[in-house]
């Protein structure tokens, strides 16, 4: 029998070898199986901090899990994009008894993190492989954090494969779990050789052009390599659209070939650094030193439009994150130490199709057009343009930083985030920031440096599907993910991808 004990609380000094030991004595024997299921930190006191868990035990051991029923003879199923909704669908498919091909339009992860530094130290934009496009998608260069506000069934799969393949144990249980960019980068090469040993197979610097159709149901795509320009025909009744939120000449073509899709409304804004320790004693005063990096969660109502922080990077850097070329798009990244001076986040305002046009792709040609502005206001060769708060406010060009520091890798260039952003933004910005401080002393820091452009928030389109996950305009294909617009972030991106591909497994295996 299990038994489980919620709302142990132990000092911020205190080991967890204590849990174990609290187990023991309430069993009156060592535990066979030991889990701890929650972990989270209890702050709300500076001088009382202290962590909470709950735990299950039993003095049984644990019982293997039951093997998934699988497709005796699977068709050919394609998995376009290999970001995080596309590679747990892929595994999951594995798991049902197909054979999946990915095709990803970028590089493996090993040779897209060189790709991807040259860019970072000055070199030319590989508009294919780049922190948008390449294996694992743009999760892979982020902080990895798998907290989501989504209460998907599948999300305890997803962490429990993203530690199968090497993630740590801790994020089983941690309240607002993260992976690391750095250890991601294992990750990623432990899924591609599961997915090849289990006869799936992976097709780098491919690109999606088109497909075709026979009696209104997918039959075939076609593919161009990027070395070459050579085209293929690859032979498939079920494609999984896992394209991410930036391939923007997809959703056209798509457009073009009658996939039926629908704008959606979205958010663009900056990102703001401070100094990491400023964050961590706002939020734990004087034990912050003894506890990991801060983070934050923050929402402003004070302007007429919802603002609202995202992907918040405690310890991290602000990276580029263009994927075409004339255009600065920015991101935030740390590794799993979190050990960086400063600490960043997405700064975001909500806007409503009213802001940028009721057209399919309005959203994304707005997008478009804010970052050829951040790209000339930073001096036309990717460095970003960046603002100290206190001049934002003011409207004045910034001069000189103060306590902070950008960490922005291709350079920055003041200028005045009013020329790149659209009025309705940067005035929701003053008035929010002064009232996140409220909740969150330091957070209008006058030093606070802010970094444009973030524009990537969300898709601005949504491909759509029905209950049985297909397209509703082509039988065989699959809409999932970020991309498509189905998820916001990791998690929720890769339990789409389990579901898409436990809804293709309903639809073949009878077949």
């Amino acid at each position: 029998m299990i038994k489980r004990l919620d709302n142990l609380k132990l000092k911020i000094t205190e080991s967890e070898d204590k849990l174990f030991k609290i187990a023991e004595k309430s069993l009156g024997t060592k535990p066979k199986a030991f889990k701890i299921l929650k972990k989270s930190l209890d702050a709300r006191d500076k001088n009382n901090i202290f962590w909470v868990y709950s735990i299950a035990f039993s003095s049984e051991s644990e019982p293997p899990k039951p093997v998934p029923g699988r497709v005796k003879n699977p068709p050919a199923v394609a998995v376009i994009g290999g970001g995080p909704a596309g590679l747990f669908c892929a595994v999951r498919l594995i798991e049902r008894g197909f054979m999946p091909v990915i095709i990803e339009r970028g590089e493996n992860v090993e040779k897209r993190r060189s790709t991807i530094k040259k860019f970072f130290d000055g070199g030319g934009l590989d508009e294919n492989s780049n922190v948008q496009f390449g294996e694992g998608g743009a999760g892979a260069f982020s902080d990895g954090k798998l907290n989501t506000g989504t209460r998907d069934g599948y999300n305890k799969d997803v962490l429990e494969i993203f530690h199968r393949f090497g993630a740590p144990g801790e994020i089983l249980y941690l309240n607002k779990p993260h992976v690391g960019s750095d250890r991601l980068y294992y990750v990623l090469q432990n899924i591609r050789k599961y997915v090849v040993d289990n006869g799936g197979k992976y097709l780098f610097n491919t690109v999606f052009k088109g497909f075709e159709q026979k009696d209104g149901a997918l039959s075939a795509l076609i593919l161009q390599n990027t070395a070459t320009g050579e085209e293929s025909i690859l032979p498939v009744s079920c494609a999984v659209l896992a394209i991410g939120h930036s391939a923007r000449d997809t959703f056209v073509m798509l457009d073009k070939s009658g996939v039926a899709m629908t704008a959606k409304e979205f958010a663009v804004g900056v990102r703001i650094e401070h100094l990491s320790q400023n964050i961590g004693y706002a939020q734990y005063g004087k034990n912050y030193k003894l506890l990991p990096a801060a983070d934050y969660k923050l929402v402003s109502h004070a302007h007429e439009r919802t603002v609202f922080t995202f992907c918040m990077c405690p310890g991290g850097v602000v990276i580029p994150a263009a994927s075409e070329h004339g255009g600065v798009v920015i991101n935030g990244m740390s590794l799993y130490a979190r050990d960086g001076i400063n600490s960043n986040s997405a700064l975001m305002v909500q806007l409503k199709k009213s802001d940028f046009g009721e057209g399919l792709f309005d959203g994304m040609n707005f997008q478009r057009e804010i970052e050829k502005r951040a790209f000339l206001a930073g001096g036309s060769n990717y460095s970003a343009p960046v603002q100290l708060f206190k001049d934002f406010t003011r409207d004045r060009v910034s001069s000189a930083f103060g306590e902070v520091t950008p960490t922005y890798a291709a350079g920055t260039a003041f200028a005045p985030l009013g020329e790149v952003l659209p009025k309705i933004v940067t005035e929701a910005l003053k008035k929010a920031v002064p009232d996140m401080d409220r909740r969150l002393k330091g957070f209008s820091c006058p030093d606070a440096v802010l970094t444009g452009a973030e524009t990537r928030f969300s898709c601005p389109v949504k491909i759509l599907r029905g209950e049985d996950g297909e397209s509703v305009s082509v039988k065989g294909v699959f809409p999932c993910g970020e991309g498509s617009g189905y998820s916001g972030g990791i998690t929720s991106s890769a339990a789409d991808g389990i579901s898409v591909a436990e809804k293709i497994y309903e639809k073949y295996k009878n077949h």
